[in-house]
């Protein structure tokens, strides 16, 4: 453990119906009739949060809030961050300018209408923003954000940009990126911060990644996991591939009792609280 330093602790709340692997199998138009199971897992993770004695950020969908508005007064209530994931899950790198801003500004109106709390920060659903739409950080900056955590610095099938900074740079006079955390080892960065590599990986080696971060780069981390990930219980989607079969319910039983170690070993926060200078109340909308 690195006592010196906190860790922020992140969730991206989204159900098991809306991650992006899915979108093949399951229409969009599809999703409210689907057994919606966040409500149940938040509960869950809120009270795990709870015994720890740990504050997090919420990075949540416009669409979750607008369906489940007593969620997002709890996630106020019991002192954790809200943050925006966008409206309705769709990467940035599939939206045009005008479609992207209207996404997020619409994200962070209902979820500060809600939550009566003003939201700073945002996450690209699937870490969509890379070399080919940095302007998204122009419309996160003009909407109001004061920090993305949406760029991930690896290589992979589905997202991320390894040349970026690791760690959290400005992007404008206004906004900084604060990407997923990754460990540089081999002339490469390795992927340290949660979600499926969390579940695929040996607890002992998530917990080895971190740890290098904290004492070898002197930095805190960015952890980030689902709701859904903690629910072996979910529906199954029939007819999907393999891969994506294998990726999303891979050791998905196991995610609970790790994360209660991972409280264990570090030291947590919030993002806005670890990466932000106090600002000024903002009234709700």
């Amino acid at each position: 453990m690195s006592p010196g330093i906190r860790n922020a602790l992140t969730i991206d709340v989204e159900d098991y119906f809306q991650v992006s692997a899915f979108a093949p199998y399951i229409a969009r138009g599809d999703w409210d009739g689907r057994e919606c199971r966040v409500e149940r897992n938040m509960a869950r993770i809120l009270d795990l949060l709870d015994a720890g004695d740990t504050k997090a950020t919420f990075f949540t969908l416009g669409w979750i809030a607008e369906r489940y508005p007593a969620l997002v007064r709890e996630i106020v209530a019991r002192g954790h961050e809200l943050a925006s994931h966008g409206y309705g899950h769709q990467r940035a790198s599939d939206l045009s300018r005008e479609a992207f801003s209207n996404d997020i500004e619409s994200a962070k109106r209902i979820l500060e209408d809600i939550g009566g709390v003003p939201v700073q920060g945002y996450r690209a659903p699937s870490f969509s923003i890379g070399a080919g739409n940095l302007w998204a950080f122009e419309c996160l900056a003009r909407a109001g954000y004061r920090y993305s955590s949406s760029i991930y610095p690896i290589r992979h099938d589905h997202y991320g940009m390894p040349d970026a900074p690791r760690f959290a740079h400005p992007v404008s006079d206004t906004l900084i990126e604060i990407p997923v955390t990754t460990l540089r080892a081999f002339n490469r960065n390795w992927p340290s911060s949660g979600g499926g590599y969390f579940r695929l990986l040996p607890y002992a080696c998530s917990r080895w990644l971190l740890r290098r971060v904290n004492a070898g780069d002197r930095q805190a981390a960015i952890f980030y996991f689902h709701p859904w990930e903690i629910d072996p219980e979910q529906p199954r989607i029939p007819g999907i591939d393999a891969k994506t079969r294998f990726r999303h319910y891979v050791n998905i039983g196991r995610t609970e009792h790790r994360l209660t170690q991972l409280l264990r070993d570090f030291r947590w926060g919030r993002m806005d609280e670890i990466f932000l200078a106090p600002a000024p109340s903002v009234a709700a909308h």
